[in-house]
């Protein structure tokens, strides 16, 4: 899987494109991600002692990952790898050919 926790990524498609954030959490199994701040659903909270009165809830839901692009530089851009001199693998930008780095 291409993209990491703490990517920056866009939405390219769906109700939520062009909405940028940061990857909150990737599940590989499903090839789903949960994006900061984007595609928010509304639960319900059943009343507990701390919350008596219950309510609702707003968290963000999964988005298929191929409905995203990663953002290097500001711009999007396509993963690709490259072996070092060192036998180490990295991950570079297709469109700039720098080195990806994710910050988490």
């Amino acid at each position: 899987m291409r993209i990491k926790k703490g990517m920056t990524v866009r939405v390219n498609s769906g109700n939520h494109k062009g909405k940028e954030g940061k990857v909150l959490r990737v599940t590989p199994k499903t090839n789903r991600v949960i994006i900061e701040g984007v595609n928010f659903i509304k639960r319900a909270i059943r009343p507990t002692q701390d919350n008596p009165s219950g309510g609702f809830a707003e968290k963000e839901a999964s988005i298929h990952i191929s409905n995203i692009v990663i953002m290097h530089g500001g711009k999007p851009t396509r993963v690709g790898y490259k072996i070092l001199e060192d036998g180490s693998k990295v991950r570079i930008s297709k469109k700039t050919g720098e080195e990806i780095v994710v910050s988490s």
